[in-house]
């Protein structure tokens, strides 16, 4: 999850943690998709985002990672 609590996202980019709920709500509205079609894209290719992406037909842009 990411630190900033006013937009919350995901702790890592390339994969979506199932264990976490709001992992969850973040990357079904990204996808654009119900939780049920999100869990059967992970049950069918895993969780990892590009996976996922051509699994869902859904391309996403990738945010830029924080400076360091």
């Amino acid at each position: 999850m990411s630190d900033n609590v006013l937009e919350p996202g995901p702790q890592d980019y390339d994969r979506v943690n199932v264990n976490v709920e709001a992992e969850l709500a973040y990357w079904t509205k990204q996808f654009g998709v119900s939780r049920q079609r999100l869990a059967r894209a992970i049950e069918a290719v895993g969780p990892r985002i590009p996976d996922l992406e051509r699994e869902l037909g859904v391309p996403l842009s990738r945010p830029a990672p924080p400076a360091r």
